[in-house]
């Protein structure tokens, strides 16, 4: 009995990968954007009480932590096109590679939703108290939601690559 490497590539689960990379994409990063919109509408409802004028100012966490869900679903929709039957050639490395795309992008969308959260929470109320920590707030917040698109670029740009060539 002769094992076949080709053969053993081409298994009829090798879409499943590609699609969890698709779903974690989608997941993780909407997590993210949950706990964040959730923990930063905490701060706007406790500055409200404070400084009513400036609750319109303070939704800024809640927007940036909704970007990122949005991010998460773009690349899972790339993914979810790019995953094809196993009997047209989809193979358990493309299905590997899908899922660790999906899971970069995911588990960093989940980290920034985090901290734009706590950021956002305190930054707002820091806000209302003294308004001069608004700029300082909204660049901890631009460099939270960075992390995103930095940690996901090296990934996605050697799977652009890897795709244009398969």
């Amino acid at each position: 009995m002769s094992y076949d490497l080709a053969t053993a590539e081409k298994a009829a689960y090798a879409p499943f990968f590609g699609y969890m990379g698709a779903a974690s994409a989608q997941i993780f990063t909407v997590l993210g954007a949950a706990y964040g919109t959730a923990k930063s509408a905490v701060g706007i409802c406790s500055m409200g009480v404070m400084r009513p004028e400036l609750i319109m100012k303070s939704v800024i966490p809640v927007i940036m932590a909704g970007i990122i869900g949005i991010y998460g679903l773009v690349v899972a929709m790339v993914l979810k096109g790019k995953v094809q039957a196993a009997s047209a050639g989809y193979t358990l490395d493309k299905g590997f590679a899908h899922l660790a795309a999906g899971l970069t992008c995911g588990l960093c969308g989940l980290g920034a939703g985090y901290a734009i959260g706590i950021v956002g929470d305190a930054g707002v109320r820091g806000t209302a108290q003294q308004p001069r920590l608004f700029v300082g707030m909204i660049l901890i917040l631009i460099f939270s939601e960075v992390k995103t698109f930095l940690h996901d670029k090296p990934s996605m740009s050697s799977f652009r690559s890897w795709v244009s060539t398969v």
